[in-house]
Formats: structure tokens, C-alpha cells, sequence
């Protein structure tokens, strides 16, 4: 055999050398080639194909990491199989290096840590219902720094660390603790692109489920106006499946593109109404993120794998009345076209991240913190990103997550459909 045939081509920096159901400095082989040698490593144990638990036929994979410090299970989407299978394992990936941080932390008050180093704007970040924060309270931190220009930030351990294993100190649960911004990829831009466009996600996705009824009927896109032919042929597959989807641009204030996705069964059986929300430069893969995670989401509730999934959540009434809510939400007219929907893609991944912190600054979002969590004896880009100003992952009336500055200054409440 030739050994150039298992060679891994270098990634050409910045450059775009996939351009599918995603953007990539690699084709989804050769990042599998390049990263799953590293399996055993991060205690990944199985990457399973589970596109045929459910009737679409749109990819969908999991990766299981038994000894995992958070959820055992990660999901996987794509257009192609082989997209499914890397997109699993890079998500099980990250959790890993969130469970496992390496890097330097300080055991210190807010007012402590201030005197001698930049602090993240602490107001800004996004908060708990599960507890208060208090400046003169001793709390973890780690450093991370501005994705612009590289100034160095501290931010609270709590806003980056996926391991709930460990007991937690005094002054824990003020801020919301999740996977908010936490991404891999083939290089640190890559790996901060798909983050912060995670965080963009979320806040737009939370201002939008506050805004209630007037913001969904406002937003709602008309498919019929969706030129991407491979979003199409997404729309054809569950069509063919007897499924309604209904989608909405929840696109915010910055501009940069954001879709949800709702996906009901026509009847009040089966598997319930799920949604799937997207976020990137480029609309195209915006759309099919949410259309990919809308199957993902269904699979994953077919499965019942998943850590976090309370059996009270398979509630045969629950489910009944959130299908009942999403065929309301799905016989609303449209309103939007999807050409009306701000695109940002370029030509390379760098250019993308600066368009888009460009678009946050222009917004008044100027704190967009990375902290790189990567390891030098695995050599996987993963990064968090912190953005002060931007709301976190609302998920529903009754959750914990407390509204920030950017839902009050708007005056939105809560009280919608079910959570994501």
C-alpha cells in the first residue's frame, strides 16, 4: 500500500477545504483520520450510527464515554453519515477537555482578583436562579483572553468547567453552568468559530423564546422562499417521513444568521415535537444546523440515552400537549424569506471570526473571551468562549436560568412552549 494513501494533508491556515453541511479546514475524513487515534485517550468507547431509530433518514450519531464527569452520551449531526460520525466525536471530544482542565486557576474574590488583573465584565455574564453572586466571596477562576486583539481576561471556573463530579464551593451556582460555548476543531479559529457561534445561538434562541407569541409570529420563515438545495432536500426528508417542520428566523439584533426548526408528528402519537436551532456566518449552514439538529434531537429522544433526560420528560400527557402546541406554532402563517437573512460567509474561517466579532462589537458586545482548553499531549484545538452581554441558554419557563441584561432592557417575560 502506498503510504502517502494514509497520509493527513497539513491544514492550509484559514483556508476552507470543506464546504458541505459545514464549513472546515478539513474534510470530515481526514479529521477523523487525524483525531480518532485519540479515542482511547479521552475515553471514547463507541461512535454508533442511530439514524434508524427514527423514520427521516437524516444522520445522526452518538458518542459514548462511560467515565464521562457530565453526560456519558454526545450527539452527532450531518448530511452525510461520515459528517454525523466526526461531529459526535468532536462534541464527546470538547466535553472531555471541559471535564479535565489543566490550565492555572486562582481561588480568589472578585474584589481580590480585580486589584491586580482584568476581570471579565462580571455584570454582563450570564446568571443562575440556584444562587448570588458576591464580590467579596472567594470563587475559582481561570484565564482566558479577547478573541479581539488578545488581552488577557479572567473568568469565573464556573462559566467554563464541564465536570459536575466535584463538590463545589461557597459562592457556586451564581452563574449558569452548561456546555454554552464550549467547541473543538481542526484549528483554534475553527474551534472559537463554532463557539462563539454557539453563544450567538443561545442569546438569540433566549430573547426570541421570551419574546413569546409576538416574536414567533413575526419571524416565521416561509420555506418556500429556501433556495439552498441542500436544505431542500433536508425539507424533502421529512416530508417523505409525514412530518411538519415549521422554521423561524430568530436572527437578533447582530446579525449574524439564526434559525430554529420544529418538527411534529401530524398525529398525537409517536415521538413528540422537538426543535433544532442553528447559528453561523453563511445562512445556508445556519439553516441546515437546524434542520439536522431538529432530527438529531428527535433520534436522541427515541434513544433515551441521554443522561439529562428525566423520565418525567417522557410524560405521555406532557408530550401529548407540546405536540398540540407545536401544531399550533406550525399552522402560523409565514412571514419572512429567507434571502431577507443577513449572510456573512467568506472565503476563510479567520475572516469569518473577525466578521463576526465585528458584528458584536458594532452591537456593544466587546468582551468575547476564549479560554483554550486544549492539551499539548492530544493536540485537539478546543476552546470556550465567554461573551459578557449576551443572554445564555434560556430553556423554558421554570428553568434556572435567569434573564440577563439584554432580555430586561427589552422587557420580555417567560411562559412558552416546553424547552429544548
Amino acid at each position: 500500500m502506498d503510504p502517502a494513501a494514509n497520509r493527513i494533508p497539513a491544514v492550509v491556515p484559514g483556508a476552507k477545504a470543506y464546504r458541505g453541511g459545514t464549513h472546515r479546514s478539513r474534510t470530515p475524513e481526514e479529521t477523523l483520520r487525524a483525531f480518532l487515534p485519540l479515542a482511547e485517550r479521552m475515553g471514547i468507547t463507541r461512535l454508533a450510527n442511530v439514524t434508524g431509530l427514527d423514520c427521516i433518514g437524516i444522520p445522526v450519531y452518538m458518542a459514548c464515554r462511560p467515565l464521562s464527569r457530565s453526560v456519558a452520551v454526545s450527539q452527532g449531526k450531518g448530511l452525510t453519515p461520515l459528517e454525523a460520525k466526526v461531529s459526535a466525536f468532536m462534541e464527546a471530544a470538547e466535553t472531555f477537555h471541559g471535564e479535565t482542565i489543566t490550565q492555572p486557576l486562582k481561588m480568589a474574590s472578585f474584589a481580590e482578583l480585580s486589584r491586580d488583573h482584568r476581570v471579565v465584565d462580571i455584570d454582563g455574564l450570564p446568571r443562575s436562579r440556584l444562587g448570588e453572586f458576591d464580590p467579596g466571596r472567594q470563587i475559582l477562576w481561570i484565564e482566558g483572553a479577547a478573541l479581539a486583539g488578545g488581552e488577557p481576561l479572567w473568568v469565573p471556573l464556573e462559566l467554563v468547567s464541564t465536570n459536575y463530579t466535584l463538590p463545589q464551593p461557597q459562592g457556586s451556582f451564581a452563574f449558569a453552568a452548561n456546555t454554552n460555548g464550549l467547541a473543538s476543531g481542526n484549528t483554534f479559529e475553527e474551534a472559537a468559530l463554532h463557539a462563539l457561534c454557539e453563544v450567538i445561538e443561545r442569546d438569540a434562541l433566549s430573547l426570541w423564546r421570551l419574546g413569546g407569541e409576538a416574536a414567533r409570529a413575526a419571524t416565521k420563515l416561509d420555506p418556500a422562499t429556501v433556495d439552498s438545495a441542500l436544505c431542500r432536500d433536508l425539507l424533502a426528508h421529512y416530508a417523505a417521513a409525514g412530518l411538519d417542520v415549521g422554521l423561524w428566523d430568530v436572527t437578533s439584533d447582530l446579525g449574524v444568521p439564526v434559525f430554529c426548526c420544529a418538527v411534529a408528528e401530524r398525529s398525537d402519537v409517536a415521538v413528540e415535537a422537538e426543535l433544532g436551532a442553528g447559528c453561523h456566518p453563511d445562512r445556508e449552514v445556519a439553516l441546515l444546523r437546524s434542520l439536522t439538529e431538529a432530527a438529531q434531537s428527535r433520534t436522541t429522544r427515541i434513544a433515551g440515552s441521554r443522561d439529562d433526560y428525566v423520565p418525567e420528560s417522557y410524560n405521555s400527557a406532557a408530550k401529548l400537549a407540546r405536540n398540540r402546541t407545536a401544531q399550533l406554532w406550525l399552522a402560523e402563517p409565514p412571514r419572512r424569506s429567507f434571502a431577507a437573512v443577513p449572510s456573512l460567509g467568506g472565503a476563510t474561517i479567520p475572516g469569518d471570526l473577525q466578521r463576526v466579532l465585528a458584528r458584536l462589537a458594532a452591537e456593544g458586545i466587546g468582551q468575547v473571551v476564549a479560554v483554550d482548553l486544549s492539551k499539548s499531549d492530544v493536540g485537539l484545538p478546543v476552546v470556550r468562549v465567554v461573551a459578557a452581554g449576551l443572554e445564555g441558554a434560556y430553556q423554558g419557563a421554570g428553568s434556572d436560568y435567569r434573564p440577563g441584561p439584554r432580555a430586561c432592557a427589552r422587557g420580555l417575560g417567560e411562559g412558552e412552549w416546553g424547552a429544548r
